[in-house]
């Protein structure tokens, strides 16, 4: 009898600890918590949650989505692929599991992937802001400047205050040797976010491209109060800047 009062009562134990009641869509919100947007404040936390959702709940395209984010942001590339891979099997019209593979697919510089992924993205969801930004920054990298004005014309056209278009568009015509109109980009994204310190950092550059250095220190000194030291040390070792 002691025997089995004793077995009754690891079984009951068992089934009331936390591990137990929580469901897959209980660890999905936990890891939701983690999220500021599309990024993790805790992408180690968020990948531990939706491991445990994954289990309980394997077919759920979205949950693969979110943790080829986290580990994306882990820079933990190749895990990040073949969890857009698994969401794109499960779910083969998710334009932002694409949008994600080509994010990842551009930092390890496969760009013909990257558009190929930001193309399929586009085909399914057309007015998809996020994937024309991409795609811009992708052809950025490959030098082709007029195709990422182009694609951030076009995300402008859909949000007029993106911040990213403006910069993203700015570095284009940068590209282009068009130090003036990339100035006017890097303007109107300063004027939607004044603490950009990528916007100021770029400014900079083009200054100190056209020759005036006295504001070219100007951004680069307020890139470095926003935390972007970059510009400020370039410059003070070329004596650009006292």
């Amino acid at each position: 009898m002691r025997k089995i009062i004793v077995s009754i009562f690891l079984v009951l134990t068992f089934l009331s600890s936390p591990a137990m009641s929580i469901t897959a869509v209980d660890w999905f919100k936990k890891a939701d918590a983690l999220r500021d947007g599309e990024k993790y404040t805790n992408p180690k936390k968020a990948i531990e949650y939706l491991n445990n959702g994954i289990k309980l709940k394997p077919n759920y395209a979205m949950a693969y989505l979110n943790r080829g984010r986290a580990y994306y942001a882990l820079g933990e590339h190749q895990r990040a692929i073949e969890d857009y891979n698994k969401a794109i099997r499960l779910k083969p019209d998710y334009a932002d599991a694409y949008l994600g593979r080509g994010n990842t697919y551009n930092n390890l510089g496969q760009y013909q992937r990257a558009i190929e992924d930001f193309n399929q993205a586009i085909r399914l969801k057309p007015d998809y802001t996020g994937v024309y930004l991409n795609r811009g920054n992708t052809y950025n990298n490959l030098g082709q400047y007029q195709r990422a004005i182009e694609d951030c014309n076009k995300a402008i056209r859909l949000k007029p205050d993106y911040v990213d278009a403006y910069i993203n568009r700015g570095n284009a015509r940068y590209g282009l040797g068009q130090q003036k109109q990339a100035i006017e980009d890097y303007n109107e994204a300063i004027r939607l976010k004044p603490d950009d310190a990528d916007a100021y950092h770029n400014r900079g550059i083009a200054y100190f491209k056209q020759g005036n250095n006295n504001l070219g220190c100007r951004d680069a000194q307020k890139a470095y109060t926003l935390g972007d030291c970059r510009l400020l040390d370039f410059a003070k070792d070329k004596r650009l800047c006292r």
